[in-house]
């Protein structure tokens, strides 16, 4: 990683880079429903966009800013209704979903999606926005969880571009001026910078949300001795 791009990283954003291959192994019922759909959901982007990852970054980043929202407010709404306070979950959640549209804005300036692409976001966020908030209204703590586990495949995947980069099969382009403005990136930062700012945020998202997901558990620092993730450990290390 470039001086920098890391000097743009905050504590907690390299705490999380420390363990870019960071798992958390299931535990019950609830944790291994979270894996498995998040392993459909993989399936089914890498079979629709395959090493397509701007255009796949934008499809999967407007999924991805729907959570924050729908925590946020439902966290927001059962304070109201307890009137107790949320001990900073409702601004975690929302700061989440502001960065992830960040992402969005930063993929499509890059990508630049078609007409069928933006059809399919339509559908897509319509349809995961309604079950995310059913299952978060079921259980949080899945809901959470699913949460993490799609950041742990967030980073896979962003690890997968930084690959395509590097050997040349995806141009390193100039980066967006959103993306430089909004992670205060150098005038001359590029595409591969970028992503490598993105790919710290997933990783914090990824802390962030199977922390709050131990915590309904009842087992708070748990997600703290998380494994490696068993099938991309060695794909994950790469150097930065």
């Amino acid at each position: 990683m470039s001086e920098s791009i890391e000097n743009r990283l905050d504590d907690a954003h390299a705490s999380s880079l420390d363990h870019l291959d960071r798992h958390h192994r299931p535990d019950g019922a609830s944790d291994r429903f979270a894996l498995m759909f998040t392993k459909v959901l993989r399936w089914c982007a890498d079979t629709f966009f395959a090493k397509r990852y701007g255009h796949r970054a934008v499809v999967l980043e407007t999924v991805a800013a729907v959570p924050g929202i729908v925590g946020g407010m439902m966290v927001h709404l059962s304070s109201l209704r307890r009137m107790e306070d949320d001990h900073g979950w409702i601004r975690t959640l929302l700061e989440e979903a502001e960065n992830e549209r960040m992402h969005l804005m930063t993929f499509i300036a890059i990508a630049k999606p078609t007409t069928f692409e933006r059809i399919i976001v339509l559908l897509v966020q319509w349809g995961f926005f309604i079950g995310f908030m059913l299952l978060y209204l079921i259980s949080a703590r899945t809901a959470h969880r699913v949460v993490g586990y799609f950041e742990e495949e967030a980073v896979l995947s962003y690890t997968l571009y930084l690959q395509e980069i590097d050997s040349g099969r995806s141009a390193n382009v100039a980066a967006p001026a959103i993306a430089k403005h909004y992670w205060k990136l150098p005038d001359d930062a590029s595409l591969r910078d970028v992503i490598l700012m993105v790919r710290a945020d997933e990783a914090h998202h990824r802390d962030i949300n199977h922390g709050l997901s131990d915590q309904l558990a009842g087992r708070p620092g748990a997600h703290e001795q998380a494994a490696p993730y068993p099938e991309h450990a060695d794909t994950i290390r790469l150097d930065t």
